[in-house]
């Protein structure tokens, strides 16, 4: 039997583990024959991707460039990236005038979105997830595009019912996921018109050690607060793989576009996740509100088919996210504010 594996260290260790190939991601890439656009790869999740998809290059021993597209407010993304071999480039996506000076891609991975915080920016929203999408599919018509969606497209769903299907309809909750629809709409609309061999990728509840809803419930605990249970229970998955996935999904792209859910195969009640946490930090866990009868979820069962099951499984990981909370490890970004229901995220 062998040892389970140890959680990363720190940072350093933390992104050569979400970004270190599995395989498949290899083949996958270089059976693109050219190089490869990641769009909004400054954020939470592209710095990552785009280093798995250099490493996998790497290891296929093809030549073909990683080019990851951002703003880039952050300097230090940036400059790790390029010593990590990743070509940068500095682009507002949002500004039409920028699109003369993107590259030309074998394959694009899009994942520029406004995430949360739609109360009061509903029209940063909507021209994040609706506008920019219309000018990149514009751009790169004819190329295989993989477009980062959310499992925020379905209804709440019965938790007798199980996780939402790929082929059941969609029927988004709030401004946010409607905008995250129409950004589906416009890329399917893309590959009707141009021919643009498409995947839209439905994430739900990704997961690290610094972001995700078990950092979001553990830094609850550690602080002394009750952890929410509106939302009574969720999907989540190592975000590693969802890089693994996401890379080697651009294989499905087709006309019409293939739709992919992604997460891991759990339905995990909240109370479990914040009891299994408290035991492994320590603490006496408290609780607000009342359980639904209904949650988001998702039913990733082709995923998981096509390309295997999460590499780190449920425990690992929420014993990986005690621990580096526990250690004073810090969390990144906005909390996922999964407990909301009305008008969610």
């Amino acid at each position: 039997m062998t040892e389970p594996e140890k959680r990363p260290v720190d940072e350093a260790a933390l992104e050569e583990r979400l970004s270190r190939p599995v395989p498949g991601v290899a083949e996958a890439l270089a059976g693109v024959g050219g190089d490869i656009v990641l769009l909004g790869a400054g954020g939470k999740i592209g710095p990552s991707m785009a280093r798995m998809a250099r490493r996998a290059l790497d290891d296929a021993g093809s030549d073909a460039q990683v080019l990851a597209v951002s703003r880039f407010s952050d300097a230090d993304v940036r400059k790790g990236l390029e010593a990590d071999g990743v070509r940068t480039l500095a682009v507002d996506l949002a500004d039409p005038a920028s699109y003369a000076d993107l590259p030309d891609a074998a394959a694009v991975y899009f994942l520029a979105a406004m995430k949360f915080g739609t109360s009061g920016q509903e029209h940063r929203t909507w021209w994040s997830n609706a506008a920019i999408p219309t000018l990149v599919a514009a751009r790169y018509r004819g190329v295989p595009t993989v477009v980062y969606s959310t499992g925020n497209v379905y209804p709440l769903r019965p938790l007798a019912a199980g996780g939402a299907v790929e082929d059941d309809p969609a029927d988004p909750v709030g401004e946010y996921a409607q905008s995250c629809l129409a950004r589906e709409r416009i890329f399917t609309h893309a590959a009707h018109e141009w021919g643009t061999p498409t995947t839209v990728f439905r994430l739900n509840y990704a997961c690290e050690l610094r972001y995700g809803v078990i950092a979001d419930i553990a830094v609850k605990l550690a602080a002394g607060e009750p952890v929410d249970l509106t939302m009574p229970a969720v999907n989540v998955v190592w975000q590693g793989d969802v890089n693994a996935w996401a890379l080697r999904s651009v294989t499905l792209a087709g006309v019409p576009p293939h739709v992919l859910n992604a997460t891991g195969p759990e339905t995990v009640p909240v109370r479990r996740l914040a009891t299994l946490l408290a035991e492994r930090m320590g603490v006496e866990p408290t609780f607000s509100g009342t359980e639904a009868p209904d949650a988001l979820l998702s039913d990733a069962g082709e995923c998981h088919e096509r390309f295997g099951y999460p590499t780190v499984p449920l425990r690992r990981l929420v014993d990986w996210v005690a621990d580096w909370v526990g250690a004073g490890g810090r969390q990144l970004g906005k909390p996922t504010k999964f407990q909301q229901r009305e008008g969610r995220f």
